[in-house]
């Protein structure tokens, strides 16, 4: 019996017309893998396959798809910009106009660090062994060598000799090489992203609008909205969370000029990258100039840990809350959990955007689900079979 409705199946679809001829192959073919385990499995052994296949490109493509996210997210913060400049003159002048001051801050910024960098680099791998004497003869040094013995002595001396190998020299050039071969892929990564961000931040609107036609046009109107809201509360988000990042830089920069802090500039460029990373950035940051303020005394590392201590009490209390409650109006628990979900989920890169992502699923609950939930204003009646 089985084996007489394939035919038929077969036999019907073969007098069709002519232009069918694939539709009826796959009919068949179909028809046959149901009656045939073998080809059963072999299908599902293909389709196994090219779930795989695709798996494996997706994760090829991990760092691509990477850089298009945090472009777009980035085109979204810089959104509230154009149009706030677009009421004064046409969108193409707003777009131009932005650009250029994006291409001229980054420009500035690796032509600010990267010298700084490579000079710092430097200086360290000559002068390590000088640096680590004149430590070791320090007063503070000896008073804490006459306090715990003779420990801080021993490893100064390991780390003395360990410098002064030139073998041990050689391994730390090719560390340093490495370092910067990943400085160099870290840069070429931000110049890949700064050229998305501004291609989507000039077709912002042509991409909305190419989303939109995805959607049946009775729900087209709902749904532009929608996106309006979301893409305006990330937009909101990235320029709160950059203006609490500039704050910390400026502020970063005139204190550790004040109290001759080394190399002022790269620790105020630290201390803007970490606050744009929510909850730990501005934690992480301060931590690593007080670190590095170590090079000058230890006195210069506690003046500046005793910054920071006030500034995050300040950024916690009073800016965040002023800035933040404008921007994106997601509760302090969701913050939480979200920056904290999404840095486990993603890293620095999730927890970054894990709050905007909070808020657009409250902005989908808040003009979606709510409203059809307010519809129900009846239980629906059960017909009787």
């Amino acid at each position: 019996m089985r084996r007489k409705s394939v035919v038929a199946t077969t036999e019907t679809i073969e007098t069709g017309p002519a232009n069918d001829r694939s539709t009826r192959r796959v009919a068949s073919v179909t028809a046959a893998a149901r009656t045939n385990p073998f080809m059963f499995g072999l299908l599902g052994a293909l389709g196994v396959l090219v779930a795989l296949a695709i798996g494996g490109m997706v994760d090829q493509l991990a760092t691509v798809f990477v850089y298009i996210g945090v472009a777009i997210f980035l085109a979204l913060g810089l959104d509230p910009i154009v149009r706030l400049i677009e009421r004064k003159l046409p969108r193409a002048a707003a777009v131009a106009i932005v650009v250029a001051i994006v291409l001229l801050a980054f420009a500035g910024i690796l032509l600010s660090i990267v010298p700084i960098l490579v000079e710092q680099i430097t200086n360290l791998i000559d002068d390590g062994p000088e640096m680590i004497a004149d430590i070791m003869a320090s007063a503070w040094f000896q008073d804490l060598s006459n306090q715990f013995g003779s420990t801080f002595e021993d490893a100064a001396s390991s780390v003395l000799t360990f410098l002064q190998d030139p073998g041990n020299l050689a391994d730390i050039g090719g560390g340093v090489f490495a370092v910067g071969a990943g400085i160099a892929g870290g840069v070429t990564g931000g110049i890949i992203v700064l050229i998305l961000t501004l291609y989507f931040m000039a077709s912002l609107r042509s991409m909305k609008a190419v989303a939109a036609r995805f959607v049946p046009a009775y729900q087209r109107e709902t749904f532009s909205e929608l996106l309006q809201d979301i893409s305006g509360a990330v937009g909101r988000y990235v320029m709160g969370q950059a203006s609490l990042a500039l704050i910390n830089g400026v502020l970063s920069l005139i204190f550790l000029t004040i109290i001759g802090a080394p190399v002022p500039a790269l620790l105020a460029l630290i201390a803007f990258i970490g606050s744009m990373i929510p909850l730990v950035g501005t934690l992480a940051a301060s931590i690593i100039n007080a670190l590095i303020c170590l090079i000058v005394s230890p006195i210069t590392a506690l003046i500046a840990i005793g910054y920071y201590l006030v500034y995050m009490q300040i950024e916690a209390y009073v800016l965040s809350p002023r800035i933040m409650s404008k921007a994106v109006a997601v509760p302090g628990a969701l913050v939480v959990i979200a920056a904290v979900a999404g840095g486990a989920l993603g890293g620095v890169l999730g927890a970054l955007v894990a709050i905007p992502v909070a808020a657009s699923v409250i902005i989908i609950v808040q003009k979606v689900v709510f409203p059809a939930q307010d519809r129900k204003k009846t239980p629906p009646v059960l017909t009787a079979p």
